[in-house]
């Protein structure tokens, strides 16, 4: 008896093995949106990397949540906005400030860049929303600019120095932590700011064991290379969650860049949108639009 309860638990767990290993090959098909626009349609990649973003986009599309939604901010060689259930009514004004009532954890691990036709998770700003968590439903695809690659050597370190600051701040809020607040204002008062880039980057190992929310932005050579020849806004790197991006219909993010828009950015016409979940085999796609998952 005790042999045969043995050779069960060794069957249980081959076959658990197998069907984790089963998982974790590549699937087969993947689920792709078409934003549907008066300038065209786009076919749009949602990354596997950023699974509670790419879930709650494709749910949001299946109940037709955007279908009818406009493109109610637009600023040329930057982004378009949209996904704001509040542009369906004929209030300009509440443009914006819509959405399902609830907020999406960010994703910033996953790295994503925001390259030209990047689509990404709007959010409000640190103040009001410090934990940096991702609007519902509103998103925006990214235009944006060539940019070279001094800009974005120096971009780097401005965003690593920034989010290492931004934690130190938090940790000096803590019982006890009343040193750091201290040693910042030394440094704020002296003037010395190499002095005190010098002394975060010291500290580093500690803050990063006091939060877990530190993501640090670097730029490979291949990065470097795309920001050149395609441009986008990476600016916004690793402070919104890049969750996807157009690679069929990158025209149409030009054209409706190019409409007249009001003082607040929202266009004079209204771009209406419809989207659509889209199976494709990941053979069809990698054929037609090369090696899209790398």
């Amino acid at each position: 008896m005790r042999i045969n309860l043995y050779c069960l638990s060794i069957l249980f767990i081959f076959l658990f093995s197998n069907t984790e290993i089963n998982a974790q090959k590549k699937k087969k098909k993947d689920e792709l949106v078409r934003m549907h626009t008066p300038y065209g349609e786009m076919l749009i990649l949602l990354y596997d990397d950023t699974p509670l973003h790419k879930e709650n986009f494709l749910k949001l599309v299946k109940e037709g949540f955007y279908d009818s939604t406009t493109f109610h901010r637009v600023i040329k060689d930057f982004m378009i906005q949209g996904g704001d259930p509040n542009s369906k009514d004929t209030i300009p004004g509440n443009d914006g400030s819509g959405g399902p009532r609830y907020t999406i954890e960010s994703e910033f691990g996953a790295g994503h860049k925001h390259f030209k036709g990047a689509l990404a998770a709007a959010r409000k700003g640190d103040r009001a929303n410090p934990e940096r968590e991702s609007s519902g439903s509103q998103f925006y695809i990214v235009e944006g600019q060539k940019v070279d690659s001094i800009q974005l050597v120096k971009l780097e370190k401005d965003k690593n120095m920034k989010n290492l600051f931004r934690i130190m701040s938090e940790a000096a809020k803590q019982p006890g932590a009343d040193t750091l607040a201290i040693k910042y204002q030394e440094y704020r008062d002296a003037g010395d700011y190499a002095a005190f880039e010098e002394w975060l980057l010291s500290i580093k190992p500690a803050l990063l064991e006091f939060s877990d929310d530190y993501y640090e932005v670097n730029y490979s050579e291949s990065d470097i290379k795309r920001y050149q020849e395609i441009g986008g806004a990476p600016h916004l790197d690793g402070e919104y969650t890049v969750f996807g991006r157009v690679i069929d219909g990158m025209e149409v993010i030009d054209k409706i860049s190019e409409v007249k828009t009001n003082y607040s950015d929202r266009p004079e016409k209204d771009i209406k949108i419809a989207v659509e979940v889209e199976e494709w085999k990941r053979k069809k796609l990698e054929k037609e639009y090369g090696d899209i998952y790398n």
